[in-house]
């Protein structure tokens, strides 16, 4: 092999090698990249987080439903308060999601959150919510956990949003577990979900 042969093959080897490793970089990366692309664009039915309510109230009128499921190994009931409301777009409401431990032992939650049709994502904001926390029960425990929301009057100025009358929040609860003494919060996939209640 001469000395050229030599030089190039190191070369395409360090190329390569250069290419795998931004690969398994961008894997990685890729998950909160998504998961920050959604929240400021509402794709994929992402809600918004807002710090204070709408400065105008309109006269449009839309339906918000209500939806609640848990995962298999979440030994919690859950559901939402109230089934449905009307709110004046603009308005800021409050409405009230339950969940009882019905476990004999302490178990911390946590909870995704999604809006159909997902177009409204982007209008729709949170201004506090139990989602934002993980939650924690005691055996036996149930509690009423709040979200305060509005729907952005700026949806009147996006033609696409015309034809939506009805948007549905729904929730899922995980479990968030510890193991070691290591707290390690997030999504423990345990097959699929199973709903408590739906639309």
């Amino acid at each position: 092999m001469t000395t050229a042969n030599g030089r190039s093959n190191t070369k395409l080897a360090f190329v390569l090698a250069s290419v795998v490793a931004g690969m398994v970089g961008l894997s990685f990366a890729s998950v909160p990249l998504y998961k920050l692309f959604c929240q400021v664009t509402g794709y994929g039915g992402t809600t918004q987080r807002a710090e204070q309510g709408a400065s105008q109230v309109l006269d449009r009128v839309v339906t918000i439903r209500f939806n609640a499921d848990n995962a298999p190994d979440l030994p919690w009931t859950f559901r939402p308060a109230q089934r449905q409301m009307e709110v004046k777009i603009g308005e800021t409401q409050l409405a009230f999601y339950r969940a009882e431990n019905k476990s004999g032992r302490t178990v911390t939650g946590t909870a995704t959150f999604n809006v159909t049709p997902a177009k409204a994502g982007l209008y729709f904001s949170k201004l506090e919510c139990f989602c934002f926390t993980e939650q924690t029960l005691k055996p036996g425990e149930s509690v009423d956990m709040p979200v305060s929301f509005f729907v952005d009057p700026a949806i009147k100025d996006d033609r696409n949003l015309d034809d939506v009358k009805t948007i549905t929040l729904s929730y899922t609860f995980f479990r968030a577990r510890e193991e070691r003494g290591q707290r390690t919060s997030g999504l423990v996939p345990g097959g699929p979900v199973q709903g408590n209640t739906t639309n």
